[in-house]
């Protein structure tokens, strides 16, 4: 594909990659809303879901990006919303760890399984090829995401290259 097409396929998925953003933000923003939650917090869920099991506070600031302090908050009110529970860690009693209460996770889950049900109905048509494709991208996007928040954490997107 020559430079007139290269481009323009490069400006369509620059619209289309905001597009996508857009909407996931927004349905982040509809899902947390629905369960009376702060986005965040939402997002929080998600990432304890792939834990093996309960984690300490600081685990979930370097999950979210946040410091120990807006974790430590950010907990409260899962608590508060009884998602997650406070327990000590049976082999360092000093340490605390965070807990999913799994009743109400199994709830979140379901809601979310209803959400999620015409997911995999949109790679129905994709081959296995087709499918490594968008997992590569989405763990390229995840990783290049991850860079980017550090750098606007930092400072450095101030700072010229």
């Amino acid at each position: 594909m020559g430079g007139n097409g290269r481009e323009r396929l490069t400006a369509e998925l620059s619209v289309e990659s905001r597009r996508y953003m857009a909407s996931y933000a927004l349905f982040n923003q509809a899902v947390a809303d629905h369960l009376k939650l702060h986005p965040t917090d939402l997002q929080c869920l998600n990432l304890l879901s792939l834990e093996e099991g309960p984690v300490t506070t600081g685990r979930i600031a370097e999950l979210t990006g946040l410091t120990t302090g807006s974790a430590t908050r950010l907990v409260d009110r899962l608590e508060r919303a009884g998602y997650v529970v406070r327990e000590r860690d049976a082999a360092d009693r000093r340490r605390v760890l965070v807990a999913t209460v799994p009743e109400k996770f199994a709830e979140f889950g379901r809601m979310w399984d209803r959400l999620g049900a015409g997911w995999y109905t949109l790679f129905e048509g994709l081959d296995d090829a087709e499918l490594a494709l968008i997992i590569g991208h989405m763990r390229r996007t995840v990783e290049f995401t991850g860079k980017q928040i550090a750098r606007l954490r930092s400072g450095a997107l101030d700072t010229p290259r």
